[in-house]
């Protein structure tokens, strides 16, 4: 038999919020046969996915399911926001940030009737606010809030917001897109009835499958709620699964060939060795960029260990394309800021990188300031 010959990969060490750097085996993972995705063959592809989507989350199978859609991280919270509010109630987003704030925006597109608790981006969400808002609109049927604000760095206390949103009979959605992999998190003890991720961050996989995971009780009770959509409806597709195994609509093959790879070595490597590794990788970002005497924006105090927001240089001449380009030519990728009133960029703990790629990096970003 011939050994099939494997590409040699360039490796580039992304620091963006996501996509993530991945492992060569997780994208040759796509490279296999063709196959229709109605085939039984590839409905148990998917059926096992979901359930090991629900052991990243900790959710209980008889109480959660995971359901799969084609898309970025944004689809989830269109689908989330859309098909779970009922009829004659309000939404409370709790919004210290550019990913709460896209909450917002998906309400103002259906018409939802909403509140847009804003609070400053530099802080976590104020508990008390949270709780009057809550007294005063008993018609809160939905609380959201993104759990890790990427655009500063932000890790947001949903287990607490979690515990308040059901004291007042609310529903609680959490954006974990940015956390769900990389920290501790577990659906029951954080007080989250739906939380939402995409494969190419914390599962480290590719872009283009994104997945919701929430109560089974509540998504057929969604059933009899108005219908906003029909391609974003959680409760079709989820009735769909359960009585085909499929997707309604096409799935994106090849990706998840690739997530079923990345979360073999997932759970390979072991929940607390990846994030001790993610937790590393973040401090030896901020040794860094210390060294360096950069200013970040966020107290660590408050901050997720995954991204850390770093002020521009005080320097005239400093422009973050030419500092991103010499980075970017030499296989190391930054990425802008989210914050309007600050000029910053981001370096993240994301993907199958180690201290040893933030050496690296900080030794060609050095340069890459000099020059």
């Amino acid at each position: 038999m011939t050994t099939p010959i494997i590409p040699t990969i360039k490796r580039n060490v992304l620091l963006n919020p996501g996509p993530a750097t991945t492992t060569d085996t997780v994208k040759m993972a796509q490279v296999v046969p063709d196959i229709c995705p109605r085939e039984k063959e590839f409905a148990g592809l998917m059926k096992g996915l979901r359930s090991d989507l629900l052991r990243v989350a900790h959710a209980p199978a008889d109480q959660f399911t995971a359901v799969l859609f084609c898309g970025s991280g944004t689809i989830n919270i269109d689908i989330c926001i859309n098909s779970l509010l009922p009829e004659g109630k309000k939404i409370l987003v709790v919004n210290n940030g550019a990913y709460n704030s896209r909450a917002v925006e998906v309400c103002q597109m259906y018409h939802l009737p909403y509140i847009d608790l804003k609070s400053s981006v530099f802080e976590r969400p104020n508990l008390a606010d949270i709780e009057r808002t809550l007294n005063e609109n008993p018609d809160v049927a939905v609380v959201y809030c993104c759990h890790h604000e990427t655009g500063t760095g932000v890790l947001n206390p949903i287990r607490e917001i979690g515990a308040m949103a059901h004291r007042h009979g609310a529903i609680f959605i959490s954006d974990t897109t940015s956390t769900l992999g990389m920290i501790p998190f577990d659906m029951v003890e954080d007080n989250v009835d739906f939380c939402m991720a995409s494969a190419q961050k914390g599962l480290m996989a590719m872009s283009g499958l994104s997945f919701i995971i929430g109560r089974k009780d509540i998504i057929e009770a969604s059933k009899h709620y108005p219908t906003r959509s029909y391609y974003c409806n959680l409760y079709m597709q989820y009735d769909y699964f359960e009585r085909t195994g499929e997707m309604h609509f096409t799935p994106p093959v090849q990706t998840i060939y690739a997530t079923i790879q990345a979360l073999k070595e997932y759970f390979a490597e072991g929940e607390e060795a990846k994030f001790a590794r993610h937790r590393r990788v973040y401090e030896a970002i901020r040794r860094g960029v210390a060294r360096l005497g950069l200013e970040t924006v966020i107290d660590p105090a408050i901050e997720s260990g995954l991204v850390v927001s770093v002020k521009y240089p005080d320097d005239p001449h400093f422009s973050f394309e030419r500092v991103h380009d010499y980075c970017y030519e030499r296989g190391f990728t930054i990425y802008p800021g989210k914050i309007s009133t600050t000029n910053t960029f981001r370096l993240c703990a994301l993907g199958t990188i180690d201290v040893q790629d933030i050496e690296d990096f900080f030794v060609v970003f050095e340069q890459a300031l000099r020059s």
